[in-house]
């Protein structure tokens, strides 16, 4: 008999776009977790995972797909997120807040999860948001074992 268990990893990002305060967008969508987190992961488990934890999120401008290659934004700006929750068995969720004087003028298309070292861990894109000074963004990145 064999095991052929495998563990799938799989992402879910919600956002929640604000202008003047006033919900105008709510945004959930699966994304993807890129090659550099199968080894961050490997490392915490093993106890050598020093920097390997999610400490950060991202948004940049690169429109283009996600890869499993992926190792960094375009164009990022970066904030350490907010906190983290564990809402179920098996899950952790990150969360964050862009205020309405953090990376404006910046058409935002991609966001990221970034480990302490600077590993990308995950990734997502979509359509523009542009940012100004009126806008806010909020909300939770999950990732699911």
């Amino acid at each position: 008999m064999q095991a052929t268990d495998r563990l799938t990893v799989r992402g879910a990002l919600d956002i929640t776009v604000r202008r003047d305060g006033v919900i105008i967008e709510r945004i959930a969508m699966p994304n993807m977790i890129l090659g550099a987190a199968r080894t961050a992961m490997a490392a915490l488990i093993a106890g050598d995972g020093a920097g390997k934890h999610i400490a950060e999120i991202g948004v940049g401008t690169n429109g283009d797909g996600p890869a499993p290659g992926d190792t960094g934004l375009t164009g990022a700006f970066t904030k350490p997120v907010s906190g983290f929750a564990y809402p179920a068995a098996g899950e952790v969720r990150f969360d964050w807040r862009l205020e309405t004087t953090e990376a404006n003028g910046l058409a935002i298309r991609e966001f990221g999860l970034i480990t302490a070292d600077g590993t990308l861990f995950a990734r997502k894109t979509r359509a523009a948001i542009e940012k100004a000074d009126d806008i806010s963004l909020d909300g939770s990145w999950t990732i699911i074992f």
